[in-house]
């Protein structure tokens, strides 16, 4: 199962790299959406591959959790982290604008209560998809690794809070940010 995902991080990337390469230094259009679109298909295959594992009476395992919180946040954050990749592709490669500098004061302020929301999202369905398999499977003690990741999601989200909207809020020096307007201090 390891394997299967990190086949599958590493599978999301390449046809992310493949599918810019594809658009912005061949020209193919068709080829590169196809490419892109291949990212979730992946996520269904690690998917797939979790549930036939344990419908094959694998017992669940780390690793097997670890493949629903996968899932639940490529699919919330692909589209960003490949419009993220899309965006660096084209001023790199294609002559595209540069990206835009990153946000300060309090529009980085509600950048990180947006990757907030996205993380919540993130492991909400990451535990739908825990709940899922262990209904479906239905064996108490074949998949009860799978409980335990439940708390863990809720960690992950109590961390995230904590280290970027609210110390984003509680930072002072950001808070001089906003006096800078067009690169000049008033």
């Amino acid at each position: 199962m390891a394997a299967v995902i990190a086949g599958g991080e590493i599978g999301f990337w390449v046809a992310i790299v493949a599918g810019l390469v594809a658009r912005y230094l061949l020209k193919l259009r068709r080829t590169s959406v196809v490419l892109l679109l291949l990212t979730p298909v992946i996520d269904l295959v690690v998917l797939g591959a979790t549930v036939l594992d344990l419908r094959d009476g694998g017992k669940a395992t780390f690793v097997h959790g670890l493949a629903a919180v996968y899932l639940g946040f490529s699919v919330v954050f692909g589209h960003s982290m490949i419009k993220w990749a899309d965006v660096r592709f084209a001023h790199r490669f294609a002559g595209g604008p540069p990206p835009p500098p990153k946000p300060r004061g309090r529009e980085k302020a509600r950048a990180e209560w947006r990757d907030w929301g996205k993380c919540v999202l993130a492991c909400a369905l990451a535990a739908v998809v825990l709940l899922g398999l262990i209904f479906v499977i239905g064996d108490t003690e074949q998949v009860s690794q799978l409980w335990g990741w439940l708390p863990r999601l809720g960690v992950v989200t109590a961390i995230w809070f904590a280290t970027g909207p609210l110390w984003q809020e509680l930072s002072p020096k950001d808070r001089d940010d906003e006096r800078v307007t067009d690169g000049m201090r008033r």
